[in-house]
């Protein structure tokens, strides 16, 4: 599995999943964003369209890039131009910094993520091997990412908007 990720320097590195996904070999970090690679699934927070089963072709053969930077300034980090932008549906982070808080994932819950969606679990499972907290990860959205495994783009909102409306209630 091919994972990319484009570092902005705007964390604490003692902190950041992405540098150490880079220091344990699980995915390689790109400084500049020219070498972003074309046609990889870039995961965008504000992409329209979601993360699905649908695009294991993408992930395939151009692999994933995650944009590592502060939740602060992401809305001008990921104004990166590629065709091939996803976001992730609802979930809840469980990472050290953001735990608890919907939507709010570390780098390394974004690929897990990602990878479960696409039905490549156990490739997902395995990105958790040296985070001490990455299994409450899966724990905690144990049941939501089981309902959004192997489902397409649309039925993945639609279960997402049906799961949105019980957390209201």
């Amino acid at each position: 599995m091919k994972l990319y990720i484009y570092h902005t320097n705007q964390c604490d590195p003692k902190k950041c999943t992405a540098l150490k996904m880079g220091r344990l070999g699980m995915a390689k970090i790109i400084k500049n964003h020219c070498k972003i690679p074309r046609n990889s699934l870039l995961l965008n927070p504000f992409a329209e369209t979601t993360v699905s089963v649908e695009d294991r072709p993408i992930i395939e053969k151009y692999g994933i890039i995650a944009l590592d930077c502060s939740w602060k300034q992401a809305e001008k980090v990921f104004r990166i131009n590629s065709k091939n932008q996803r976001s992730l549906p609802f979930l809840v982070a469980a990472n050290p910094v953001n735990y608890g808080k919907p939507c709010k994932l570390s780098t390394l819950e974004a690929f897990v993520a990602t990878l479960y969606i696409a039905n490549y679990k156990k490739d997902a499972l395995s990105l958790l091997n040296g985070f001490k907290w990455a299994k409450t990860f899966i724990d905690v959205n144990k049941k939501i990412l089981e309902s959004y495994r192997g489902k397409s783009s649309k039925e993945i909102i639609q279960i997402q908007n049906e799961l949105l409306q019980k957390l209201k209630k």
